[in-house]
Parts: C-alpha cells; structure tokens; sequence
C-alpha cells in the first residue's frame, strides 16, 4: 500500500488574511473594482505584489471572499429574525437594526455590493449575489405584507415602493458611517425607524378622529 501523501500545511495566518481582505475592499470600495490592481492593494498593505499572491490567486477571489464573507453574516443575523416568528413591525425593527450592525461590520464590503453588484452579477463567480438579492427581496416584502394584513402598516401602501425607499435609505448609509462614531449602530437604527415607523405604522383612532373633526370644523 503505497505512503499517503501529507496534507499541504496552510501557511497563510487567518489574522494576516483577515488583515489583507480588510485592505482590499477600502481600496474597492474607494477606486472602484475595475480600478483597483493587485499591485494598488499590495501597496496599501505595505507589501509587494508578489507577495500578496501568496495569499490569494487573484483580485477577483479577494473580492468574492468579501462579499460572501459579507453576505454570509447579514443571512445569519436575518435568518435568526425571520425564524423569531415575531410579529411583523418587529421583525421590520430587527431587520433595520442588522442591517445597520451589518454596515458597522462591513462597511467597505456594503459600498462595494451598493456600487458593484449589477455588474458582477453577470459573472458566474458572482451569480451568489442575485440569490442573495432575490432573498433579500422576499424577506422585505413579506414581512411588509404581513405587517398590512395584520393592520400595523397602513393599507394603502405601495408595498415595492415602501421596500426600496427602506432598502435604499438603510444601506445608502455605508457612504457616510464609520465605526466607532459618535452614534452606535443600534442608535442609529432606533433613529431611522422613528421616522419611518411614523410614516407608515397605523394611526390611533383618536388621533384619527381628532385630525378629522379638526378638519370638519374648519
């Protein structure tokens, strides 16, 4: 029976790899995929480009860690939500709150999925990121046409408009945060969900009839 061949050792140091992704997506994030070389991100790194192919074989596989990396987190966090069985504005509220701990954890990798997505999703390496909108898609939806037939969001809602203008609003948001700011992610979500919660959530009857008997009288 013939020696069994020793397993090649992993040589790459997670804590290094972790550090060199990190890198590569604010340098994707602030040039552009297209833009960005090894050579750029071998450079930000402090270290030469042949270097950083010891690690990874391309840009493209930097990227694709990235973004799974990314999106595999965000499906955890919302799948624990949608598995909850909360009711729907709650799990509307929760949604938002990952959404933005997400942003705190990857913002770079947001941006890049915001900016580069509709092109890479041409690529078969890259068709994950259509499955993944599809689901993102469903969730959002669903959970707002739970939230209308249970009477919590108002009926006349155009439920498509309602997802996109929460879904852009929310993650428009990698443009602008930085950890370690003065507003928490958590602080942040509680904040946006005041203002839209206001502007779709059911009214009181007597707030109702309030403005309505305010209005007759004029």
């Amino acid at each position: 029976m013939p020696p069994t061949k020793k397993k090649p050792q992993v040589t790459a140091v997670p804590a290094r790899r972790r550090e060199l992704l990190d890198t590569a997506a604010e340098v994707f994030a602030e040039q552009g995929y297209n833009a960005t070389t090894v050579r750029k991100i071998a450079d930000h790194a402090g270290m030469l480009a042949g270097s950083l192919y010891y690690h990874f074989d391309s840009k493209e596989s930097m990227l694709e860690e990235i973004l799974r990396t990314f999106l595999d987190e965000l499906w955890n966090g919302y799948d624990t939500v949608l598995d909850a069985g909360s009711g729907p504005r709650e799990t509307l509220e929760a949604l938002v709150t990952e959404s933005f701990r997400e942003i705190d954890r990857h913002r770079s990798a947001v941006a890049i999925y915001q900016k580069e997505s509709q092109q890479l999703v041409t690529q078969e390496r890259f068709a994950f990121l259509a499955e993944s909108q599809r689901r993102f898609e469903k969730a959002w939806l669903s959970t707002l046409e739970r939230g209308v037939a249970a009477e919590v969001f108002r009926a006349d809602l155009d439920i498509r408009l309602t997802y996109r203008f929460v879904r852009d609003t929310v993650w428009v948001a990698a443009s602008w945060y930085r950890p370690g700011g003065q507003h928490s992610p958590e602080e942040i979500a509680r904040q946006y969900l005041s203002m839209v919660l206001d502007g779709i959530a059911v009214r009181e009857k007597s707030e109702a009839n309030s403005q309505k008997r305010t209005v007759t009288s004029e």
